[in-house]
């Protein structure tokens, strides 16, 4: 886990370095950090994301900026877990903050964890249990020759907070959308009725239009979850295409917005997890049924409602989320404090505390 020392090199103490496994979902990359962060204080992964959110965001920033990383990326921190049952922890950096769950991240960093030996990899299926900063994700892996070959995971439940919500949104007037927590809070838009067919070519207009949108929207949205407090302004909005019903299930184009700016290249297991909890708020999709969600760029996640749950007052439900993750890249990041294109006003402090 993420407790291996920073290294000095000949600059000294001006010098840093981590370990990143890059690895891609859907589409979505995910820079999973295997070494050069220690301790962060605070017991749950929720606690030491909120030390990491208040003490360290440069971290995030650094290696989600140019000329050190890409926006569209995320990064996933492994950390040690505070619940006895999970193996490993870990908290989730991206463009608009630390989402509390994210389905393409917990795929991502499930496979890395197995295929860098951070947990042993079991040949055959495998059950895993992580601590994200919502609370545990049981992770069924299916391994083949030291291989991840696919990853179902199954987090948090899903529920409809409120229904039928309305902003003015400037060049399009008024658009309705439904309130969706599944480890965030989506809000969920019809894309038809806006006009988008959520194809490769649409995606600088729906990102454009998910900033504006966004930004409508926030002062209508809830930022408090019943059980895990204040969770931040609308992080996110999920555009639903047109439902095929096929046997046992259903396909529908999808494309999620991360503010601000970002559309991803997968249809997001949250994302996923949201539009089927709306469907079986709404009747739609029952137990045992599936929905595969499929990206503008032609990638997609499946998932299958396994049965009602209950948040707080909420009805909610029960899902899991099946995809697979390829490794890009096995990397050292070298930072020199004195690079003027890094902020280190609140970097250097979580790296400094684990210097040689």
């Amino acid at each position: 886990m993420a407790t291996e020392p920073v290294r000095t090199t000949e600059k000294g103490n001006r010098m840093r370095s981590i370990e990143l496994v890059d690895m891609q979902s859907g589409g979505d990359v995910s820079r999973i950090v295997t070494r050069g962060v220690g301790h962060l204080p605070g017991g749950s992964v929720l606690e030491q994301m909120r030390y990491i959110q208040s003490h360290g965001d440069g971290f995030r920033r650094w290696l989600l900026s140019e000329p050190y990383g890409d926006p569209f990326m995320s990064i996933d921190l492994i950390v040690p877990p505070d619940n006895p049952v999970a193996q490993a922890g870990y908290i989730i950096m991206e463009a608009m903050g630390y989402p509390l769950y994210s389905g393409s991240n917990t795929i991502c960093t499930a496979a890395a964890i197995l295929q860098n030996g951070i947990v042993p990899m079991e040949e055959g299926e495998q059950l895993l249990v992580l601590e994200s900063p919502a609370g545990l994700a049981y992770v069924t892996a299916h391994n083949r020759n030291g291989w991840v070959e696919s990853v179902t995971t199954k987090s948090e439940p899903a529920f409809v907070a409120e229904r039928n919500l309305k902003t003015e949104v400037p060049g399009f007037g008024l658009v309705t959308f439904d309130l969706v927590w599944s480890g965030a809070y989506y809000a969920l838009v019809d894309a038809t009725a806006l006009g988008f067919g959520l194809v490769a070519d649409e995606m600088s207009a729906l990102a454009s239009f998910g900033h504006i949108f966004v930004e409508a929207a926030r002062p209508a949205v809830t930022q408090s979850h019943p059980e895990l407090g204040q969770v931040g302004p609308l992080p996110f909005a999920h555009f639903m295409g047109p439902l095929e019903s096929l046997e046992g299930g259903y396909r529908s184009r999808s494309a999620t917005y991360v503010h601000p700016g970002v559309i991803c290249r997968s249809p997001t297991g949250t994302g996923t997890s949201a539009r089927m909890a709306l469907m079986y708020a709404n009747g739609e999709i029952r137990d045992g049924e599936w929905l595969e969600t499929i990206s503008p760029r032609g990638s997609s996640f499946v998932g299958t409602v396994l049965g009602q749950a209950w948040v707080g007052q909420h009805s909610a439900m029960h899902s899991h989320i099946t995809g697979k993750a390829w490794t890009i890249a096995r990397s050292e990041v070298l930072l020199d404090l004195d690079d003027p294109m890094v902020d280190v006003s609140d970097l250097e402090g979580v790296l400094n505390s684990h210097q040689r």
